[in-house]
């Protein structure tokens, strides 16, 4: 099956720069995670954690600095132990394999708006949209992604109501931050998707690319 056909799908090339350390257990497999680092046209680096299954580690003999390319599909985890982000982002990596391929950072999504969508401006004038994304996995489970836009493509976003369907294509960002807390400030980092092109669909255009998972 095609993965670009999915409502779900990545492409990340970019630099391992840790080696994986185990991740967690789940129906008796174990699952390891590393940073990978894709470097923007303008410079910047985004650091983007990947999930493989140890099967795949083994398989690979990952070490630090190779480059890599991986497919897969982009998952949230509603943190509940207290410490660190309340929703993390991953990429759970179907594919994976060593190239010289150019940095890529590729991201398409089908779903559903689960909050309102929030418009605000930037210091510099610019609009900018913040959008919550339900996207479907099998099994009645879904990722909750946090998607971000500018421009035109903010004003409109801010326009849709709860329950609409879009797909979008963009790339997965890291960004840092400062949260004030009752210990003084700490760096903490958010992770979202830039939105390149929007679409509202139809609910059978949505259904249609759920079942194709």
């Amino acid at each position: 099956m095609d993965m670009i056909s999915e409502n779900n799908y990545t492409r990340l090339c970019g630099y391992i720069t840790e080696k994986p350390v185990f991740s967690h257990t789940s129906r008796s497999q174990d699952f390891y995670t590393f940073p990978l680092q894709v470097q923007r046209l303008s410079g910047n680096v985004d650091s983007l954690n990947i999930i493989i299954r140890q099967s795949q580690l083994r398989e690979l003999e990952i070490s630090g600095h190779d480059k890599l390319c991986v497919e897969g599909q982009l998952r949230s985890f509603n943190n509940r132990r207290g410490q660190g982000a309340k929703l993390i982002i991953t990429v759970f990596a179907k594919e994976l394999y060593f190239c010289d391929d150019d940095f890529q950072n590729q991201v398409t999504l089908c779903g559903t708006l689960c909050k309102k969508p929030n418009l605000r401006c930037t210091p510099m004038g610019r609009d900018i949209c913040d959008l919550m994304l339900a996207v479907n996995r099998p099994y009645g489970r879904s990722d909750y992604l946090p998607c971000i836009c500018w421009g035109t493509t903010a004003r409109l976003a801010s326009q849709f109501d709860v329950g609409t369907h879009i797909s979008l294509e963009g790339r997965i960002q890291s960004r840092k931050y400062i949260k004030l807390t009752e210990q003084g400030p700490i760096e903490k980092t958010a992770f979202e998707v830039s939105i390149t092109e929007l679409e509202e669909l139809s609910r059978c255009e949505t259904e249609k690319a759920v079942t194709l998972l």
